[in-house]
């Protein structure tokens, strides 16, 4: 596997055949912003979904800042051949002045979100425990046990009620307003 860097992708690819672009990252990070013409298939379904990605076109891998994209060319390594990521990801990319898709109002993951919420409940019952009382040691407790049993069971309660609140509701389209120009309220 090759590991590039934006710049020279972009010069590439004026020069060269066209490549698949591979997006890692979960479909909420994409839609926040993404390669022109890359295709999202998360980390986590790599290996279930060999079937679309194209066995004929270089594959160019692509996360955030190139982690994931370098562990999704660790699982296509032993069956491809022609496998480059993108050194720094979206975030090199974007920084090279290169252009991304980017919807207008995009949303935190809900790995992110849930990522927040457990480290605030257990900072803050830390801070409660040591300015009062030990007992508050216990919501430490219950936040790991919860986060564990979601990392063995690939079942998230905080994440379920998280996609529940109102900053993570779809939105609907009008069909009038699609016709005007105008997508989703």
């Amino acid at each position: 596997m090759k590991v590039v860097s934006a710049g020279e992708f972009a010069a590439r690819s004026r020069c060269e055949a066209p490549a698949q672009w591979l997006d890692v990252r979960s479909s909420t990070e994409y839609a926040a912003g993404h390669i022109p013409g890359a295709i999202n298939i998360p980390l986590e379904e790599i290996e279930a979904r060999l079937e679309d990605i194209s066995a004929d076109l270089p594959l160019v891998l692509v996360c955030k800042g190139g982690q994931r994209a370098r562990m999704a060319a660790g699982l296509l390594e032993p069956c491809r051949q022609k496998l480059s990521a993108l050194d720094g990801g979206t975030d090199a990319w974007l920084k090279a002045g290169l252009p991304l898709v980017i919807s207008k109002k995009t949303r935190w993951s809900l790995e992110r979100q849930v990522r927040l919420v457990a480290g605030t409940l257990v900072l803050g019952a830390t801070i409660a425990a040591a300015l009062t009382s030990r007992a508050w040691l216990l919501a430490t407790g219950f936040v790991g046990l919860g986060l564990t049993l979601a990392g063995l069971t690939d079942l998230c309660p905080m994440a379920v009620v998280l996609s529940a609140m109102p900053w993570n509701r779809t939105r609907k389209c009008d069909p009038g307003t699609a016709k005007e120009g105008k997508c989703c309220v």
